[in-house]
């Protein structure tokens, strides 16, 4: 027995280092930040730093794991190669997200550190939903995700629309918290286990052993589940917190929503109905199926009318949510595949995007972009920032050779090779028109004669980077796509086996 808590211990280390030194930055953040002798120093670019060092070495911490396969906890959490991958990605777009905000928060005077912090540990909440194998710790670890974000969201207190925003994402979050735990509550009912390989076994003998109404009790609690994942990613026709709470929140924290938390509920989804759940295949199939139709459609026109950047990013989001369904939907291995390809290249273009979003200030008054027509003319001002800009759109869009197109053909060729035929048409009618809005940025930058945008100074020699990076990475990936290839396929094809 103690040979095995030593093993769990080991085998979650990466969480356990970032919960306990976390708690050493916030006696210095406080003892420091109310220190009158000091003058009271604004913390807010020190803690940053801070909190990017423990995020980096638990991200080592989690690639150098010598303890792969385990299942740790009293069965309650489990760390294979998906887990270890999901959480490097979002160890590594946390830290990008902490960097990107620095200039923003100097110039926004987002000067309470407490946001870094409550940004950290939703970080582990993510990471304990990745490694849940137990659906008792993954409404518990959902929960400590949620709890941090629903502050974060309201970090501006003086602002009405934080508050909105805030309360908004509390409401809607604690429903589809409920429903969640409602369906949680359904399946212990009728199997009389959380576990989820005893749930597999369950459900691969559901038809031969249990009468209907026990049945069908148990698809309705599945149900409850699915529909509370679709709310945490914001899938239509659950996704009408999305674009207040993207509007109305701090751009910096705009960005971590939009970056960091999608990757961790889908790789849950993926864990639950491609695994445990798969044995139910065609109720939850199609209800994914329906879901992304409603979420391609929805992001495509809800972002048509938009004259808010937050607002468009919002949509296009919901749009992406769309394209990754059809992968989940697919119930393949080579749409798993796809779904964490896609993903991983949205991550991306999603950085790119908010790495220029957070650096460039309206002229004259340096306040932050907030409608499309702000753009005017950012070529003029700002070539190389316009030019970048265009790179991430035309990826966006699915624009060939760029590496936006290599994930949305991956998407739709693992929908064709399950014949769903519709759902691959709708898929390239709605990123037909979708390239509307994006050509619109593109065409405001390039080609309004107005000069309203230029560049705060210069870019920080770190969003220069990350924004190098990305674009780089979306013009060269067909050149060698060889790396991310091989990671996702050994990753995916041990999670499968």
């Amino acid at each position: 027995m103690e040979f095995n808590f030593n093993i769990d211990w080991i085998a979650a280390i990466p969480e356990i280092f970032i919960l306990v030194i976390i708690n050493f930055l916030i006696v210095y953040a406080v003892i420091y930040s109310t220190s009158p002798h000091l003058g009271y120093p604004i913390l807010i670019r020190n803690v940053t730093w801070l909190g990017v060092q423990i995020l980096f070495f638990a991200f080592l911490l989690n690639i150098s794991n010598p303890l792969i396969g385990v299942i740790a906890f009293n069965n309650l959490l489990i760390f294979d190669n998906l887990s270890i991958l999901v959480k490097s990605v979002i160890l590594l777009s946390t830290m990008v997200t902490l960097v990107l905000a620095i200039d923003y928060s100097k110039f926004e005077n987002l000067n309470c550190f407490e946001y870094v912090i409550l940004m950290i540990l939703a970080v582990v909440g993510m990471m304990l939903v990745i490694s849940s194998y137990d659906l008792i710790a993954m409404y518990l670890a959902i929960e400590l995700q949620s709890f941090c974000m629903y502050i974060v969201a309201s970090l501006k207190r003086e602002s009405e629309f934080s508050t909105e925003a805030g309360l908004k994402y509390f409401i809607l979050g604690a429903f589809s918290s409920g429903l969640l735990l409602f369906g949680c509550s359904l399946l212990y009912g009728f199997t009389g286990t959380t576990n989820y390989q005893q749930l597999f076994h369950v459900f691969s003998t559901i038809d031969k052993t249990v009468d209907a109404e026990i049945s069908n009790a148990i698809v309705l609690g599945v149900l409850f589940i699915l529909i509370g994942m679709l709310f945490k990613l914001s899938a239509a026709p659950f996704h009408l917190w999305a674009p207040d709470v993207y509007e109305g929140a701090p751009t910096s924290i705009t960005a971590f929503f939009a970056i960091v938390p999608k990757i961790a509920i889908l790789s849950l989804v993926v864990r639950l109905f491609s695994y445990v759940f798969y044995g139910l295949l065609l109720p939850w199939q199609e209800v994914l199926i329906l879901c992304s139709i409603l979420s391609m459609i929805v992001g495509t026109l809800g972002a048509l009318w938009q004259t808010k950047i937050k607002r468009l990013l919002a949509y296009s989001g919901i749009g992406h949510i769309g394209y990754m369904l059809i992968g989940v939907s697919s119930g393949s291995i080579e749409g798993i595949y796809a779904t964490f390809f896609y993903i991983i290249i949205y991550i991306i273009m999603t950085i790119a995007t908010f790495s220029i979003l957070l650096s460039i200030r309206r002229q004259g008054n340096l306040s932050k972009l907030k409608y499309l027509n702000d753009l005017s003319g950012l070529f003029i001002s700002n070539p190389q920032l316009a030019f970048s800009f265009a790179i991430v759109m035309f990826s966006m869009c699915g624009i060939p050779p760029l590496a936006g197109f290599f994930s949305k053909m991956f998407i739709f060729i693992s929908a064709i090779n399950m014949e769903m035929y519709f759902l691959a048409i709708i898929g390239v009618m709605t990123s037909v028109a979708a390239s509307f809005y994006y050509i619109r940025i593109i065409k405001l930058m390039f080609f309004d004669s107005e000069t309203r945008v230029n560049n705060l100074n210069s870019l920080s020699k770190e969003n220069s980077l990350f924004l190098s990076f990305c674009c780089i990475f979306l013009m060269t990936f067909f050149l060698w796509p060889t790396p991310l290839a091989l990671i996702l396929h050994n990753s995916i094809i041990h999670f499968c086996i």
